[in-house]
């Protein structure tokens, strides 16, 4: 099977103590560009996300959403800090020493004073964490592969319809090739004939210059391999995986070779099949980038 770098995947855990949801979804990229935006608790998981992650795609860029909610209460807890009151107490001192004025601090104007008091927040057990997350980052991950199949057999089906009308179309050129110099010889022959009246024809000079017309308009090497490259397109289509970067380079190929058939064409017929052969590579390539 093959994939599209498109997909999108979803899933969600409730716990007593979390709801964790993990979302993803993915656009086109010649490489694997991993973005992944999630609270800072998580942060010293993030290596091990991106390990998961990896084990599931390969191309695109990819953005990863995770939130969270803590349902737990004893998460928080009230901090005194000494040395920053201490600090508070010294510099009253001394503001009622330089100035003559009356200390009049209590208890509960120095615990508003700012950072006397702090809420904490414990620290999650990180093992434990994981065992909560990687189980939802790879449900949302396995949906998000599940998308791009979809997409990815669609995408296949569709060009290997197309292959088979480029096919036809070599086929129809390699057909058409033959009768395309019997048609020069005798053109040749005729204007000759209407030049030398009744003298005998010299059908050496003819031959010759006809192989040199059949060798400036030969297309069997172009047909030949044009036909590998289709036949290669489609096997590695059957195949699957992620065949998105060698089939683009296949692409390129088949459109150079259509070029070739293209610029030696001196025939209407030829000529429209090559830029109908072009326009098919085109449609296929544009499907390729869509590939993993």
């Amino acid at each position: 099977m093959v994939k599209s770098m498109t997909g999108f995947g979803r899933s969600e855990v409730i716990t007593p103590e979390y709801r964790m949801a993990v979302e993803m979804k993915a656009v086109n990229h010649r490489y694997l560009d991993l973005s992944i935006k999630m609270p800072r608790r998580f942060n010293s998981l993030e290596a091990q996300i991106r390990a998961v992650l990896k084990e599931y795609m390969e191309r695109g860029k990819v953005d990863v959403y995770i939130n969270y909610e803590d349902y737990a209460e004893n998460r928080v807890s009230l901090k005194y800090n000494r040395s920053m009151a201490a600090e508070y107490v010294k510099y009253f001192g001394q503001m009622m020493e330089e100035f003559g004025i009356a200390n009049d601090i209590t208890t509960s104007r120095m615990a508003s004073l700012p950072e006397v008091f702090l809420m904490e927040e414990e620290d999650d057990d990180e093992e434990h964490l994981w065992k909560i997350l990687e189980p939802v980052v790879r449900s949302a991950a396995e949906k998000f592969v599940e998308a791009r199949v979809r997409e990815g057999e669609n995408l296949r089906a569709d060009m290997l319809a197309k292959l088979d009308e480029m096919t036809v179309l070599v086929d129809e050129i390699i057909e058409r090739s033959p009768a395309i110099v019997e048609e020069y010889r005798a053109k040749l022959l005729d204007k000759v004939r209407e030049l030398i009246g009744g003298t005998q024809v010299d059908e050496s000079l003819i031959a010759t210059e006809v192989t040199a017309y059949a060798d400036k308009i030969c297309t069997d090497e172009e047909t030949v391999r044009l036909k590998s490259h289709i036949g290669s397109t489609r096997n590695e289509l059957e195949k699957g995986g992620s065949v998105g970067r060698k089939l683009d380079f296949i692409a390129q190929e088949m459109n150079r070779e259509a070029n070739t058939i293209l610029s030696k064409a001196n025939d209407i017929s030829v000529s429209d099949r090559a830029i109908l052969l072009k326009t098919g590579i085109e449609k296929v390539r544009e499907q390729i980038q869509n590939l993993e």
